[in-house]
């Protein structure tokens, strides 16, 4: 979710109103091999979209975008074949989904043939020929960047989205644009324009959002590559939901000039301090393949001086990693059946010999962490708006109180917070930054929930009546965002995958958060979980 609304550049939510190659090393990453999940599967709950596909039909669909760009290579396959069979899945399957809002198949159609003589010059590119779809957020020449609101129903850019300028000089060949919530702002997607969309696993179900058109596009096969955005896990939900891979970068290694609100000038910017965009996929070797592809800094901003060199991951085998789990958050419950994903994950971590422990004298107070990122997300998603609303806000904050520290007060209380409260809170992001570094001195990567529980049964009320059932248990809407704000406040790269379903056949992920600026690490502690346990299953449609 990109929760709120602001009309900033450079945000991944609003209202009105030279890179290093690292070609060489990316190319080992991606071939990741995608086995049976060892899991609990079952079928998923509620309908599912057709009847399901004989398991020999479902594996040309769910070819990674790795073996896609392998066998465009080496000529096995066209652009305009792949191409041809992505537009048949999607008129096939979208009508009961919904995730691929915005069609562009005729230009596709040119890009797809030019790609195919390029590969026949001999032509070589990390995503030449390959289909992809990206959010409806990202500007695209000439398509409609909407964010859900029907007053945007008709803007077309002029110009597209550094992500899809740098995705297109890759040789990728965009089709479409995928379904987002209203302003980027919920764990579902749905609007006016484009309607709903629903989860490929059970229909009845979210998603997820603000990237839920993507990871549905994913999970039903219709392409292998995304790109999404995140700044209240709004890549990593619908991840988790649906079963598939994503990577919130590091703060400010993707730019986001285009992914911004809806006619206002895609200019570059340093960004608001959260917000990100990354690559989604089935494949954690597809995931390093896009991320090497988008990275790195502006042109026309901070890429005049400087370039990207991540470090490599820190361990290539599964057992040289150190691995700090969590599964109970201070602020709000987890669910039963996440926790004991996570636990099993634990133990079969520690019989392949990983160095596992579930508590560490290092790590951040979680609550106050949390607390933290709420204050700095507060200020971002309520900019822009007129003094009444301000007002507005100021009056239910006092009803609730000074000393009310639940997450609903503290964002409330971040529409009027003055420069010295925003600036105490930025130290203390310095601080809690401090603590994790000290914290990643002692272990690798962080394994933690995505969301507190696993995709929930579609909910259109009012924003203000919903809530969040946790076994059983009614807590507060807002309650969504607690594990995915520890790696957005921290400014850390968080990579969400698969590693199991419940008994009712609904995923679940584990979100993976890594050190500061070392992406490619959790993206490697991905892709070993995806060899050694199992990665994505499709679902059965």
């Amino acid at each position: 979710m990109q929760v709120g609304e602001t009309p900033m550049n450079g945000s991944s939510v609003g209202p009105e109103g030279g890179r290093a190659s690292r070609r060489a090393f990316m190319a080992g990453l991606t071939a990741a091999c995608t086995v049976p999940s060892t899991q609990a599967s079952g079928q998923a709950s509620g309908q599912t979209a057709t009847p399901s596909t004989p398991s020999a039909e479902r594996g040309r669909w769910y070819r990674t975008a790795g073996e896609q760009v392998a066998d465009l290579a080496n000529r096995r396959v066209s652009s305009v074949e792949l191409l041809d069979q992505a537009i048949a899945r999607i008129e096939g399957l979208d009508k009961s989904i919904k995730a691929v809002v915005v069609r562009d198949f005729d230009q596709a159609r040119l890009a797809a043939t030019a790609a195919d003589q390029a590969l026949a010059r001999g032509e070589r590119r990390p995503l030449l020929g390959l289909p992809m779809t990206v959010k409806e957020s990202y500007n695209i020449a000439g398509l409609p960047t909407t964010w859900g609101f029907p007053a945007y129903r008709d803007f077309r850019p002029a110009e597209d989205a550094v992500v899809v300028e740098r995705l297109k000089a890759a040789g990728a060949v965009i089709i479409g644009k995928t379904n987002v919530p209203v302003a980027l702002a919920d764990w579902q997607s749905t609007n006016p324009i484009y309607g709903t969309t629903n989860n490929p696993y059970d229909l009845e179900r979210t998603p997820g959002g603000s990237s839920g058109g993507s990871a549905a596009a994913l999970a039903a096969g219709y392409v292998a590559l995304e790109a999404g955005s995140d700044i209240g896990g709004s890549l990593r939900t619908p991840a988790h939901y649906c079963g598939v891979f994503a990577h919130k970068p590091t703060y400010g290694i993707v730019p986001t000039r285009g992914q911004s609100f809806p006619g206002l000038p895609a200019l570059p910017s340093a960004g608001d301090g959260l917000s990100v965009v990354g690559p989604m996929a089935r494949s954690a070797g597809d995931i390093a393949l896009a991320l090497d592809v988008i990275a790195g800094p502006d042109e026309q901003r901070d890429g005049v001086g400087w370039r990207l060199v991540l470090p490599r991951p820190r361990h290539h085998a599964l057992r040289d990693f150190r691995v700090l789990l969590l599964d109970s958050h201070p602020l709000g419950a987890t669910a039963e059946a996440i926790r004991t994903t996570l636990e099993q994950l634990g133990d079969n971590l520690g019989k392949k010999g990983v160095t596992v422990a579930r508590q560490s004298p290092l790590l951040p107070d979680l609550a106050e962490a949390t607390r933290n990122y709420m204050r700095l997300l507060g200020p971002v998603l309520t900019q822009g708006r007129p003094p009444e609303f301000y007002e507005q806000m100021r009056e239910i904050a006092a009803r609730m109180g000074a000393g009310n520290q639940s997450l609903d007060a503290i964002y409330l209380r971040g529409a009027n917070v003055g420069w010295r409260d925003w600036q105490a809170a930025a130290n203390m992001r310095t601080r809690l930054q401090r603590q994790w570094a000290t914290l990643f001195k002692q272990w690798d990567v962080v394994l933690c929930p995505a969301m507190p529980t696993v995709a929930f049964k579609h909910d259109h009320s009012d924003m203000s009546s919903r809530h969040l059932e946790v076994d059983g248990k009614s807590e507060p809407y807002t309650n969504h965002i607690i594990w995915a704000g520890l790696a957005t406040g921290a400014q850390l790269p968080a990579t969400v995958a698969p590693i199991g379903r419940t008994e009712t056949g609904l995923p679940i992920g584990v979100q993976i958060i890594g050190p500061y600026l070392e992406d490619l690490t959790p993206i490697r502690f991905a892709q070993l979980l995806e060899q050694n346990f199992g990665g994505f299953v499709p679902p059965a449609l």
